[in-house]
């Protein structure tokens, strides 16, 4: 269990994970993990390391990316082979490479986690000459993954393969102030693999969504508001994530975000009169930022 506090133990109960089922499901298998180079996806690369498994670690940063392939591959309880794919998704060159790369593996591709994102708040009155945020948010947080999905989905088909998306409670919940970029961008692809779900099924492709609250990664950081609130840590997310990989559930979701849900839908009109006005007064205090 993480070094929570008592508020975090209750929000986030422990993931009983069965390792054997783990192994046994995973053994011969090739795994793809975008944003592996830190956070959740580097935790996950660790813990499906033991396993025997391929993996193919994807991000922007190579030398953090040989790093992982040295310790994993260097470590004697470890048992993965690792393929290292640096790249920075939303260069079209780049993602070129990867997809060839990808389509190219000899044994096939059976499982794509889909966890590289860009995280931006920023008030709209800061955003005003910065459209470039919307767009690079939408580049990683939903072009890129459409664009592997697309690439891929012949490849998942003959393996009977599965696509783990790594999303965020958000899109469930009324949108908050100075996040429009980013959730978006998240909105856009968990309607996207929503509305593919079904066709993705019929073709022997399963689907997880991971709809996560806060996790405390470098992602956070930037954000000194996050630093102590109550946050899941990566390495818990990574063990969610190997349970989805056994038990094919298509949904995740923490057990309170139905009240989360409920509250967004009973009282989003008292929140979008009352909202202006605490902004207001925010920005009188503390000026724009």
């Amino acid at each position: 269990m993480p070094d929570y506090s008592l508020l975090e133990k209750l929000l986030f109960p422990p993931v009983h994970l069965d390792r054997e089922k783990l192994a046994a499901c995973v053994r011969g298998k090739t795994i793809a993990i975008t944003g592996a180079s830190s956070g959740i996806g580097e935790r996950l690369a660790y813990l499906m390391g033991e396993y025997e498994v391929r993996l193919i670690l994807i991000a922007r940063r190579e030398d953090k990316l040989r790093s992982m392939q040295k310790g994993i591959e260097g470590d004697p309880a470890m048992r993965a082979k690792v393929v290292v794919a640096a790249a920075d998704l939303r260069n079209e060159s780049e993602m070129n490479a990867v997809l060839s790369q990808l389509q190219q593996l000899p044994d096939g591709l059976d499982i794509l986690v889909s966890n590289a994102g860009l995280s931006i708040r920023r008030p709209i009155e800061a955003s005003l000459e910065r459209y470039h945020d919307f767009t690079r948010t939408m580049a990683i947080n939903y072009f890129a993954p459409v664009r592997l999905m697309l690439a891929l989905i012949p490849v998942l088909r003959e393996r009977k393969g599965q696509i783990i998306n790594i999303s965020t409670i958000n899109t469930a919940l009324i949108p908050l102030p100075y996040w429009a970029a980013y959730q978006a961008s998240k909105q856009a692809f968990d309607t996207w693999l929503r509305s593919a779900a079904p066709e993705l099924h019929a073709m022997g492709i399963a689907t997880t969504s991971i709809y996560l609250p806060l996790v405390r990664t470098p992602m956070i950081e930037p954000t000194a508001s996050y630093r102590d609130m109550p946050a899941m840590s990566a390495d818990h997310v990574s063990q969610l994530i190997a349970k989805s990989i056994y038990s094919r559930r298509s949904r995740w979701s923490p057990w309170w975000l139905v009240f989360g849900q409920l509250a967004s839908l009973t009282g989003r009109g008292v929140w979008e009169r009352v909202m202006p006005g605490v902004l207001r007064k925010r920005r009188d205090k503390h000026g724009s930022s």
